[in-house]
């Protein structure tokens, strides 16, 4: 099913990409990871220019967050004082991020920073899996438990102004947590990724925050950066497409609650070195894309390029109301990502007294 995107201005996919979405999910929630720095390359796989993928995929990790944040909530799983100090460093990171954003886009260097910048990414990050990955399968072997020291110190513990968290049971410095933020925002501003790959294990090992409160609390402070991150896109060079990431935001969600159910029944630790090698292929496969492949001229395909009224709508909107337009694409990621926290916890009560009445027969 082939539709002209109004905004990026390439032909996709409808399918393909909802099912590529879908799967992107299934991961997220499978092995508690983003799906940015996955579904990201993906789109640029797919035609479409990383200066329009990195801000859709952010509103796309907008949706899931929002998702998975509502159903912690539910739960009691965060702590939103961490979470608000997370968010002050982010958002002064995102503004950062959009600055040399502008400026590498106005030089045209943003789609080779971007490739770059994954390369590197994916290629450090799928390293360190697979090493993990085969340790512990190693270790499950051999039956070997290791213990590890709870709370390392590192110099960003002796900065001034410490604060007691009482939800996380710890007593830090404000910089600790916004210094965090700053990097992270500074990353999804520029490479369109929730930066959960580098805030979960910082949250583990540089603050300590019990296991049980960081997946929550990181996803609200993704809501936030995400957030910002597609109204200044929108506002400044007015690259998020409503098409795309609606198909994108439907896609992962149902992914991600699928992930999380699978996740329930099996031990996905025995799949992180199949996960560490498929981001390891990804990375081989951008640097193929960016250095070795030669361009190749083939037969022009014809597209047809003409909107529709529904896509002419679109445009227009984007044009005449950027900043409203970007507002639009959060509301709708908020609305989608609640709406399915929503519809799983109904339906896991429903489940709960279906099983208690079967039980009681």
């Amino acid at each position: 099913m082939e539709y002209f995107l109004p905004i990026a201005q390439v032909e996709i996919n409808i399918i393909y990409i909802f099912v590529l979405s879908l799967f992107v999910g299934v991961l997220s929630g499978l092995f508690g990871v983003g799906g940015g720095f996955l579904m990201t390359p993906f789109l640029i796989f797919l035609g479409i220019p990383p200066a329009y993928a990195v801000p859709n995929e952010a509103s796309n990790i907008l949706g899931t967050s929002v998702s998975g944040s509502t159903t912690h909530y539910l739960k009691g799983t965060l702590d939103y004082k961490m979470g608000f100090m997370i968010v002050i460093g982010g958002t002064c990171g995102t503004l950062l991020g959009i600055l040399t954003f502008s400026y590498l886009k106005d030089i045209g260097k943003i789609d080779q920073v971007i490739s770059l910048a994954y390369m590197y990414i994916l290629a450090i990050l799928g390293t360190f899996m697979l090493v993990q990955g085969v340790s512990e399968i190693d270790k499950a072997r051999k039956k070997i438990v290791v213990r590890k020291k709870l709370h390392p110190h590192y110099w960003i513990h002796g900065l001034p102004l410490r604060m007691r968290f009482k939800k996380s049971k710890v007593y830090e410095s404000a910089f600790t947590p916004i210094i965090i933020g700053l990097i992270v925002g500074y990353i999804a501003a520029i490479m369109g990724i929730g930066g959960a790959f580098i805030l979960v294990p910082a949250m583990i090992y540089i603050i300590g925050m019990p296991t049980k409160l960081i997946p929550g609390t990181s996803l609200f402070v993704t809501i936030f950066v995400s957030a910002i991150v597609t109204v200044l896109h929108a506002f400044n060079y007015g690259t998020i497409d409503l098409v795309l990431i609606t198909i994108l935001i439907l896609g992962s969600i149902i992914g991600v609650q699928v992930g999380q159910k699978l996740g329930e029944k099996i031990d996905s630790s025995q799949f992180k070195t199949i996960l560490a090698l498929l981001i390891l292929a990804i990375g081989i496969a951008i640097a193929y894309e960016t250095f070795l492949k030669e361009e190749t001229y083939e037969a022009t395909k014809i597209i047809d390029t003409s909107l529709g009224s529904f896509g002419q709508f679109i445009l227009d909107y984007s044009k005449d109301l950027p900043t409203f337009y970007g507002l639009t694409s959060v509301v709708l990621a908020i609305v989608l990502g609640v709406s399915a926290a929503v519809i799983r916890r109904g339906f896991s009560n429903w489940n709960k007294r279906r099983i208690e009445k079967l039980k009681a027969s």
